[in-house]
């Protein structure tokens, strides 16, 4: 059986979440079995495994309808994309494409860092649900990377394939020397369903904390938080390296999220990894992640989220929780998922045979 996995995603400086679990999972997937991965920068060779690779063109350019015509002088059995969109007339291969979440139905601000046009196009997508049945009904079968999401797929009736949950991970961050300390950590973007102001409310009602903002953050979103709660001590890292946000996370107090919705919850599986209670919003993907270690409280709630980081003032509790989260960490892996993975896309490529 060949494979080729749609590489196009990643990024050629430092990953996001769909770049990382693209790279995660082709990194344990090769181990397995043998790929080829397809690019469309040379660049991105150097954020994956030492493989062989098929360029094609980019997944934004006007040629991405016609894109499997590329694909068909590979001649894969198989293809699988970390993404819904991929191209597919003409296709002479197995498929098999990833929805990730349905968040921007209900929050239907686009990113921000896409161009303007995208942007557009973006809301339009979301305004019904008929254009993501089209997408996934063109491929052979579906992945997404929680329960929670397979369940709203299901709700919402946006496919007729089968549907295999191949769950995200979480990369093992660098190891540091970091003391531990009074440190409340958020990884994660400013986006308005992040709900970030509950955060920055409850570390004002905590002035013995410190709340370390790991992302990038324009200076307008910036200025605007830190006078949200002038009593609370934010520490704005603006875009850290792994090993920051390692050396924060460890010894830290909690990693803590108000996000009114998510895909999944890699921070929390970070945190977890390192020993590290979560205290987050009560959301049903953050119960799939977290588990019964975790520490749930209503998005909204500034008093719910204080009570909960105080209970962690106690060393034993403190001690208890973060050994569970080890424990619940363990869940999550590449190598599973890989595997999972691998027997979908050779029962799919037996099929279509």
């Amino acid at each position: 059986m060949k494979i080729a996995i749609d590489c196009r995603y990643v990024r050629v400086d430092r990953h996001d979440g769909i770049s990382r679990y693209t790279a995660g999972i082709v990194a344990e997937l090769a181990a397995l079995h043998p790929l080829t991965m397809l690019i469309s920068d040379p660049l991105q060779l150097r954020m994956l495994p030492d493989l062989p690779s098929f360029r094609v063109s980019a997944p934004t350019s006007i040629r991405e309808p016609l894109v499997a015509r590329q694909v068909n002088r590979l001649a894969p059995d198989v293809v699988f994309s970390p993404m819904q969109t991929m191209g597919t007339w003409g296709r002479r291969y197995a498929l098999v494409l990833t929805l990730h979440d349905l968040i921007y139905y209900r929050h239907t601000t686009p990113p921000h860092d896409l161009p303007s046009p995208i942007r557009v196009l973006w809301r339009l997508y979301h305004l019904a649900w008929w254009p993501q049945r089209v997408l996934l009904n063109r491929a052979d079968a579906v992945v997404t990377v929680s329960e929670t999401t397979a369940a709203l797929i299901a709700e919402h009736r946006l496919t007729r394939r089968p549907v295999t949950v191949v769950a995200n991970a979480a990369d093992a961050l660098p190891a540091s020397a970091t003391e531990p300390g009074r440190r409340l950590v958020y990884m994660g973007s400013f986006m308005p369903y992040k709900n970030v102001d509950t955060l920055v409310r409850a570390a004002g009602l905590l002035p013995d904390h410190e709340l370390h903002l790991m992302s990038r953050v324009s200076p307008a979103e910036r200025a605007r938080l830190s006078a949200l709660a002038p009593g609370a001590r934010l520490v704005f890292h603006d875009g850290a390296s792994d090993a920051e946000y390692g050396g924060a996370l460890r010894g830290a107090t909690a990693l803590v999220s108000a996000a009114r919705d998510e895909g999944f919850g890699i921070p929390l599986v970070e945190a977890m990894g390192v020993g590290t209670p979560v205290v987050v919003s009560d959301i049903p993907v953050f119960r799939e992640v977290g588990g019964d270690v975790g520490a749930y409280v209503d998005a909204g709630d500034v008093d719910g989220f204080v009570a909960a980081i105080r209970a962690l003032d106690d060393p034993a509790v403190r001690a208890a929780r973060g050994e569970a989260a080890r424990d619940r960490a363990a869940h999550y892996s590449w190598a599973v998922s890989a595997r999972t993975l691998l027997d979908l896309l050779e029962r799919t490529a037996k099929s279509r045979r």
